[in-house]
């Protein structure tokens, strides 16, 4: 429960901050995807060994790259450094935990998916169609606040696992369990 408060807060905080300006939208958007490192779990092949680095990859034209650099610089998830790289093919997708896809990239974002959904990766956009393509996690845009849409099923396709402190913070949590 007190995690779950601390990540509520930890968003809000960020969410707050983005409102008075004091942090970018992509810095919020890094900071996000800082803590889903933190809150989502790979299947036990993906990240074998203690020293394998978490891989965030990013596809298309896009800002968030030089935040994720800024926001990362020294940190680390479970004892695992973060790496960022920009990916140019789709054959680069097995080699990621995280793939980050742009607005620049929304023409092919379904050919994207379809191919990266075949490995446990975790899909994460910031395009309207972005979830009816398979993705997911997507930001979204609500009163100049950055906001959470989740798709579970897909995350469960994927092979991964959300923890229920991520799925509190989202504003939309689709494919739940009955």
């Amino acid at each position: 429960m007190a995690w779950t408060v601390g990540l509520t807060l930890w968003c809000g905080a960020c969410l707050v901050s983005r409102a008075d300006g004091s942090l970018s939208e992509y810095q919020v958007k890094a900071l996000f995807i800082l803590n889903f490192t933190k809150y989502v779990d790979w299947p036990p092949q993906t990240l074998v060994g203690s020293n394998t680095p978490i891989t965030i990859g990013i596809y298309g034209d896009s800002k968030l790259g030089e935040a994720l650099r800024h926001v990362l610089a020294g940190k680390s998830a479970g004892g695992r450094a973060i790496v960022v790289r920009q990916i140019q093919s789709t054959n680069d997708y097995n080699q990621c935990q995280i793939l980050f896809i742009s607005h620049s990239a929304a023409s092919r974002m379904s050919a994207i998916l379809e191919k990266a959904c075949a490995w446990p990766v975790l899909t994460v956009g910031e395009d309207a169609a972005f979830a009816q393509n398979g993705g997911i996690i997507n930001f979204v845009l609500r009163n100049g606040n950055v906001r959470l849409e989740i798709d579970l099923a897909a995350a469960r396709k994927a092979g991964l696992t959300i923890s229920s402190r991520l799925l509190a913070v989202a504003d939309v949590v689709k494919g739940k369990p009955d």
